[in-house]
Formats: C-alpha cells, sequence, structure tokens
C-alpha cells in the first residue's frame, strides 16, 4: 500500500502544475452586484420591476446564487426588496421619499463641511479637482452609473478629513439611497456635476457654503 508521503507526490509521479487561481464567489458577487448598481441607477431595473435570480443570472451569465447574495445586499440598502419565492422588486421611491433623504443629509453634510471650512487650509481643496473632474467627464458622457461613483468619491473626499469613519459610513449610506431612482425626471448631470467645482471654489476662498451644498444635496441625480 502506497504510504501518504508517496501519494503525496513520490514514486517519479510527474508532479502537477500550480494550480490557476480560480475567481472566488465574493469576486463574483462583486462583479454582479456593481452590474446590478448600474443596471439600477440607469433604469435598465426600472422602480417596481419584479426579477427572480435565476433570471438575472442568465442576463450575466453567472449562476443564481451570486445575484441572489448580491440582491441581498442591495435589499439591506433598500434599492430592493425581497418577494418570498418569487424574487426582488425594484424599490419605488417618489420625490418626497428622496427629498427626506436629502434633508437628513443636510445635517449631517452641512456642519461637517463648515467646520472643515475653518480648520483645513486652502490649498486643501485644490487636491479635490481631479476628483470634480471626473464626475464633470461622466456627467458630459452621460453615464449615470460612472457619474454616481464619481460623486460618492468626491463626497467621501470632502468629509475624511474629519477622521470620523462612522460619519463616513453614514454619509455614503445616505449618499447611494438617495441615487436611486424615483418616479419622475431626474436632475441634470452635468449641473450637478458644476456645483462641485463651485463648491471647492468657495472652500479656498472662504465664501460660504451652506447655499451651495444645500442646493447640491437637494438635486441628487
Amino acid at each position: 500500500m502506497d504510504s501518504p508521503a508517496s501519494l503525496r507526490g513520490g514514486r517519479g509521479r510527474t508532479p502537477l502544475p500550480a494550480p490557476r487561481r480560480m475567481p472566488e464567489r465574493t469576486s463574483v458577487r462583486g462583479q454582479v452586484l456593481a452590474e446590478l448598481r448600474a443596471a439600477l441607477l440607469t433604469g435598465e431595473l426600472p422602480p417596481g420591476s419584479v426579477h427572480s435570480a435565476p433570471a438575472l443570472g442568465g442576463r450575466y451569465g453567472v449562476s443564481a446564487t451570486p445575484v441572489r447574495e448580491a440582491m441581498q445586499l442591495l435589499a439591506q440598502e433598500g434599492a430592493v426588496e425581497v418577494l418570498p419565492n418569487r424574487g426582488f422588486r425594484v424599490t419605488r421611491r417618489t420625490p418626497a421619499d428622496l427629498a427626506e433623504i436629502a434633508q437628513v443629509r443636510m445635517l449631517v453634510e452641512i456642519p461637517v463641511v463648515q467646520s472643515l471650512a475653518r480648520s483645513e487650509p486652502a490649498a486643501r481643496w485644490a487636491e479635490l479637482r481631479p476628483l470634480a473632474r471626473a464626475a464633470t467627464a461622466a456627467a458630459e458622457a452621460g453615464d449615470r452609473a460612472g457619474y454616481a461613483e464619481a460623486d460618492r468619491a468626491f463626497h467621501r473626499a470632502l468629509l475624511r478629513p474629519m477622521g470620523n469613519t462612522h460619519l463616513l459610513d453614514v454619509a455614503d449610506g445616505l449618499h447611494r439611497s438617495a441615487q436611486w431612482p424615483a418616479d419622475g425626471p431626474r436632475p441634470d448631470l452635468r449641473a450637478h456635476a458644476a456645483h462641485h467645482d463651485a463648491l471647492l471654489d468657495a472652500l479656498a476662498s472662504g465664501a460660504p457654503t451652506e447655499p451651495l451644498l444645500r442646493a447640491h444635496l437637494a438635486a441628487c441625480p
């Protein structure tokens, strides 16, 4: 009988090549999650529509499992609702819902930015110009999914000097909720992107920021 040592590669057997790294389920789920986010943001999966994990898996060429896992994460964010034995329904939001989210964002972000405006050097805000340009480029291309990520990146960088990770998590969660489509017309991306540069100008010059932030947060596209 072969010994355990011989079974592990002795007796002249040709050693197997190192295995390729197979994609982990979490990476597949992450890719599916990114695709689903984009489909929700662009309206490909419109509010009120119902989708099953197997059908979406067929659309993306994956099994139902990573789709179901990604949808569960989106359900935690309030983007979809779980329908037992049916699948998931895209949450239908009203303009009033988005106005309430914007109001909470104002309560969180405006005092932080005002505090940072007093404590951070003017040169600090120049570091955010590339993020503002990235958002403008996405807006000009009409890329709603790309703009959503660029806008969130700008706001994270804007609030990060406060050094409060809990604050960043709360603000980011509110931001995601504000970006899911609602009934009715959506704000213009280019007009919204222009707020970033205007806000940085105000921060660099010491001008008031509250009116700009209120307009920006109230019109999240």
